[in-house]
């Protein structure tokens, strides 16, 4: 079976290759409560790294940033 997976921001499709993404992107997945207009809704989304770089400027209140000395 063919993964195929789109920035859902752009629509890009981030490139792939034997089941495993060549680019890495971000995947936002958000299951919601019950005081929350979308009780027990699950919602999945990929952002490629320039879309998410756009939505992070626009933030009032920046990002916290770290460098991670041991990638899992």
């Amino acid at each position: 079976m063919k993964i195929e997976i789109r920035c859902n921001k752009c629509g890009k499709l981030i490139e792939m290759q034997e089941g495993n993404r060549k680019e890495d992107c971000l995947k936002v997945e958000k299951e919601w409560g019950y005081f929350s207009n979308k009780d027990r809704e699950l919602h999945t989304f990929y952002l490629c790294e320039p879309c998410y770089d756009a939505m992070i400027e626009k933030f009032e209140i920046p990002i916290r940033k770290q460098k991670v000395e041991e990638v899992v």
